[in-house]
C-alpha cells in the first residue's frame, strides 16, 4: 500500500506572490499597481526599457525594500519572516567581493551550501559534487583553485551564478546573469537554468537584456514600465510585434513601443 507522502500531490502553491505594489523614492513613485506571482518549475523573464522598475522590484520581492503599499509573499510568507533564506539563489546585477578576501572560485561556489541548517556540518560527498557540477554548469571547472580577484569580472559573475546553483534553491532570482559573458558561457548558463527547473522543479525569475540564448524555454515574459504592461508567453508578445529571438541585442528599444 502507497505512504501517504507518496500519495500527496506535488506542491503547485506558488513560490513568489506579489499583489498591489507601489513604492517609489522620496515623493517619487517607481511602480504601480505591480502583480505577480512564480510558480514551482516556471521560467518567467522580467524585461522592460532601462529605469522601468526592474532591479527595484526584485529589491521588493526579496524583502530588500518595503513597499509603500501592497503584499509581498515568499514561499506563503512576508520576506522578513523568511526562515530559510537558502531556498532563494540570487545573483545582483554585479556582484563583488572586497579584493582583499582571499577566497578561490571554488570556496565561493561551495559558500552556497552553506545556507541555515547547514553551515555547522562537514561537506558531505553530495556537496562536493553539486558544487562541482555547479562550476562545470558556467564553465569554470578548470579556475576551481584561482583566487576570485584574479578573475575578469564575467568570469566573476560565472562564479556567483554558479553559487546560486549550488544552493540547491526553490527559487532563482537572476539580476542581467549573463551581461558580458560569452556565447559559449550563455549556453551553459541556459542548460544549467533548463536543468534546475526540470529535474528540481525550480521557479526562475530572469531579468535580462539578452534573451535570445533562453528565448524557447521560458513560459512567461514581464514587461514591465513602472507597471506591468504584458504578462503572457512569448507567442504572445511576438503577436505585438517583439521576438525574443530575432531582438537579441535591441530588445529595450523595441520594448519602448510597447503599450
Amino acid at each position: 500500500m502507497a505512504s501517504a507522502a507518496a500519495e500527496r500531490e506535488p506542491d503547485t502553491a506558488p513560490l513568489l506572490v506579489a499583489e498591489g505594489l507601489r513604492f517609489g523614492y522620496e515623493r517619487d513613485p517607481v511602480l504601480h499597481d505591480v502583480d505577480l506571482a512564480i510558480a514551482p518549475g516556471e521560467f518567467v523573464a522580467l524585461v522592460g526599457p532601462n529605469g522601468s522598475g526592474k532591479s527595484t522590484l526584485l529589491q521588493l520581492l526579496l524583502g530588500r525594500l518595503r513597499p509603500w503599499e501592497g503584499t509581498v509573499r515568499l514561499f506563503g510568507r512576508p520576506p522578513e519572516r523568511l526562515s530559510d533564506r537558502g531556498r532563494i539563489g540570487y545573483v545582483p546585477q554585479r556582484p563583488s567581493l572586497a579584493s582583499e578576501v582571499p577566497a578561490t572560485v571554488e570556496e565561493l561556489v561551495a559558500s552556497g551550501r552553506l545556507t541555515e541548517g547547514r553551515w555547522w556540518r562537514p561537506f558531505s560527498r553530495a556537496d562536493r559534487e553539486t558544487v562541482r557540477h555547479a562550476l562545470e554548469s558556467v564553465g569554470l571547472a578548470d579556475l576551481a583553485r584561482r583566487p576570485l580577484n584574479e578573475l575578469s569580472g564575467g568570469q566573476q559573475q560565472r562564479a556567483f551564478i554558479a553559487r546560486a546553483f549550488a544552493s540547491g534553491p526553490s527559487l532563482l532570482v537572476l539580476d542581467e546573469p549573463i551581461a558580458g559573458v560569452d556565447q559559449a558561457s550563455q549556453r551553459r548558463f541556459r542548460d544549467a537554468l533548463v536543468h534546475e527547473i526540470r529535474e528540481h522543479g525550480a521557479g526562475v525569475l530572469l531579468v535580462s537584456h539578452e534573451l535570445s540564448a533562453v528565448a524557447h524555454d521560458v513560459d512567461r515574459v514581464v514587461v514591465l514600465k513602472g507597471t506591468i504592461v504584458f504578462d503572457g508567453s512569448p507567442a504572445e508578445l511576438a503577436s505585438s510585434g517583439v521576438s525574443l529571438g530575432i531582438h537579441a541585442e535591441d530588445l529595450p528599444l523595441w520594448l519602448e513601443e510597447l503599450r
